[in-house]
């Protein structure tokens, strides 16, 4: 199994951008090809004389085939795609944890990029830039206008260089120029802290190539400091994915040895796994078990799981192999529904990510299109959760795969619950704006938090009365 595991380990995430994926890089193109339609491909190359010839002006020729072939398999689903020479080169950093860059964890706000944190010790966090700055310009060029894709790009750059953003900042009502130079941003996937005696929180970001030894080295941490554990949150909203050996190392954490983390089934013989709690199936390398000295009281411990609708992937599979396990309580909203495995295979400098499989949970549920039901249904603020049906999930992406299990079709109370806050939103889109901030999450704010704390120590959880399932054969409501 581990020489599967070789070529089996990469999930890329977009969550802002929506576009959540998770994959597989296979450096190895299959030994045979299947016959190919020979009139189809004929008429692809009459077409293609027909432009190079005919067309008002000269074509790139090279242009033209990398148009044709995005074109194809961008057509399939929306997690295919044509990775040219560059896009392959920053999906493999994505997937590192590394980038070069500023190092800030930025959203979007009226157009503007808004800083959401500085990554500690990163060139950003030593020029005292803060949570909630906004970035107007990024050298000359006005931010306004820009997709959040697009600024990233004009933020990243060479090592050593320079790059001037000029920063609004709310509080103190002024702009104000800053020269950051560029470096290599090594980014912190895993938090984690005793909340109180007796409890411990730890969250996961993104599942990265440090994820695990960051896990582990964490949940020591915590243990060193609070050895009587009562109960622990392991906090998974907002993560879009990341490395699939990564989710089996953390779901192995908390299982039974050799208990089933997750299946994938396609059309490829090497789409057919069965990934289990063992180290074979999430060992990077030859060597120790990275979980090794993790205590045994991890095994056992109670435990909540966060979840809401920026959860997707990865996150999903540990989601699900702790619910089918009853390993822990899921709490919070439906997951965005990502369960399809991408490969890659790179063609030259460049690559194509091409959708093989679908995930399962172990027993047997297809995570594609649904995502994970919470046990408990609760709402991310005390006055509710209106806006989570306005969300985009999996199964709102235009062409994107089935379930596989069954037609899909969309409940009406979900629908109904859907208009419901398109009114609302039409209602505060009419009033002044508010600044309406979400609690850091881990703060003592975070409602999300309080009421997992509360499912752990058994007191009364105050669940959503407004959230409905998007897939007619989940549970309605909680």
């Amino acid at each position: 199994m581990s020489h599967k595991l070789k070529i089996a380990g990469w999930i890329s995430a977009g969550a802002l951008a929506g576009a959540l994926t998770t994959v597989s890089l296979q450096t190895v193109a299959r030994g045979s090809l299947a016959p190919l339609p020979l009139d189809e491909l004929q008429q692809l190359a009459a077409v293609f004389g027909m432009v190079k010839t005919d067309y008002v002006e000269p074509v790139d020729e090279k242009k033209l085939i990398e148009d044709a072939i995005a074109g194809m398999v961008s057509s399939l689903d929306p997690h295919s795609q044509y990775m040219d020479k560059k896009t392959f080169k920053e999906f493999r950093e994505g997937t590192s944890g590394r980038f070069v860059g500023v190092g800030i964890e930025i959203s979007q706000e009226d157009g503007l990029v808004k800083i959401v944190s500085p990554i500690e010790g990163s060139p950003a966090f030593r020029a005292g830039l803060k949570p909630n700055d906004l970035i107007t310009k990024i050298d000359e060029v006005a931010v306004k206008g820009l997709t959040l894709s697009e600024a990233v790009k004009r933020m990243r750059g060479d090592p050593g260089s320079k790059v001037l953003l000029t920063i609004f900042r709310k509080d103190e009502n002024r702009s104000f120029p800053v020269t950051i130079t560029r470096e290599e941003i090594r980014t912190q996937s895993v938090k984690g802290k005793v909340t109180e005696p007796g409890y411990g929180w730890i969250r996961i970001s993104q599942f990265q190539e440090r994820t695990v030894d960051d896990f582990a080295k964490k949940i020591e941490e915590m243990y060193k400091q609070e050895p009587n554990m009562k109960g622990l949150v392991l906090d998974l909203r907002n993560d879009p994915g990341g490395l699939l050996d990564a989710a089996v190392a953390v779901s192995s954490a908390f299982l039974p040895e050799n208990a089933v983390v997750v299946s994938t089934n396609g059309q490829l013989a090497e789409s057919k796994m069965v990934l289990k709690a063992a180290p074979e199936y999430y060992q990077r390398r030859a060597g120790a078990d990275p979980l090794r000295h993790l205590p045994a009281a991890l095994k056992t411990v109670p435990l909540v799981v966060l979840v809401n609708e920026g959860s997707a992937s990865a996150s999903e599979i540990v989601a699900g192999a702790l619910q089918d396990h009853h390993r822990g309580t899921i709490l919070g909203s439906q997951t965005f529904g990502k369960g399809s495995v991408q490969t890659v295979r790179p063609i030259g400098d460049a690559g194509i990510k091409l959708t093989t499989a679908r995930y399962y949970t172990p027993s047997g549920r297809s995570i594609q299109a649904k995502g994970i039901v919470p046990d408990v249904m609760v709402d991310e603020t005390p006055e509710g959760n209106l806006f989570a049906a306005l969300r985009t999930r999996e199964a709102d992406l235009d062409k994107h795969l089935s379930s596989g299990q069954g037609p899909e079709s969309q409940d009406p109370a979900f629908l109904k619950a859907r208009e419901e806050a398109i009114k609302k939103a039409e209602e505060a889109a009419r009033k002044a704006p508010v600044d309406r901030k979400i609690p850091e999450y881990g703060s003592d704010k975070d409602f999300q938090l309080v009421q997992a704390l509360n499912q752990l120590k058994g007191r009364p959880v105050l669940v959503s009365k407004t959230q409905v399932v998007e897939d007619k054969n989940e549970k309605k409501e909680q």
